[in-house]
């Protein structure tokens, strides 16, 4: 959940919909994965403890950068930094799987910040990371470049040359295996800048293996496609 769009919105609050979403998953054992920036999962814990018994539920927090300045320009509306590791540390203590996502990562902007962010996540009890470099597809590139000249003339230009080396000369390239890191030099650099803060900071793992063999089928026929 929320490989696209957060499904922990403010919105969330009231309407309840990922709420209701997760007592769905519950009810089958269907395992589920949510990466989100907001604190509002922790809501959550009861159902997802429901899913933990099963191996069957992990939550990452995406953690951009440790800036309360930057973030606000970055991220309006987001829960700020302290929200999101109080998260992963309620998360963590509720016996959840918790991890970091280090994203979108701006090269020229907020890449120098992996080690830090990984090291405050693993503090409060992460146990797993990963990074992907943000992208610009279709109309988000020039809304990206218009966001850099209004916020960062002065790095403008260094940002956006340095996602075109990672990218072949382009702003973004939707190519699997390259969409989220790039290729080059630099991308070289941010993955071991990653793997040696990823290590330092004790955090051993990619990911969290979830399981489906506690997945209940629906009683009843499969519902025909066409009627």
């Amino acid at each position: 959940m929320s490989g696209v769009t957060d499904c922990y919105q403010p919105i969330e609050r009231r309407l309840k919909l990922t709420r209701r979403c997760l007592k769905v998953l519950v009810e089958f054992r269907n395992p589920v994965f949510i990466i989100t920036k907001n604190r509002l999962v922790t809501r959550d814990i009861d159902l997802l403890s429901e899913l933990v018994r099963h191996q069957a539920a992990a939550v990452w927090l995406s953690i951009t950068t440790l800036n309360s300045e930057l973030r606000k320009v970055m991220e309006p509306r987001t829960a700020p930094l302290a929200a999101r590791l109080a998260a992963i540390r309620e998360l963590a203590q509720a016996g959840i799987p918790a991890g970091v996502n280090v994203a979108p990562v701006i090269p020229g902007l907020t890449d120098h910040e992996i080690p830090a962010i990984l090291q405050a996540a693993a503090e409060a009890g992460a146990t797993a990371a990963g990074f992907a470099v943000v992208r610009l597809p279709y109309a988000v590139a020039p809304l990206f470049e218009k966001w850099l000249e209004t916020h960062f003339p002065d790095r403008k230009e260094k940002v956006l040359n340095r996602l075109r080396s990672l990218r072949g000369g382009k702003l973004n390239d939707s190519q699997w295996g390259k969409r989220l890191r790039g290729e080059g030099i630099f991308a070289d650099q941010m993955e071991q800048m990653f793997e040696v803060a990823r290590r330092k900071a004790g955090i051993r793992n990619y990911g969290n293996e979830l399981s489906v063999m506690a997945f209940r089928r629906p009683p009843g026929a499969q519902l025909p496609l066409f009627s």
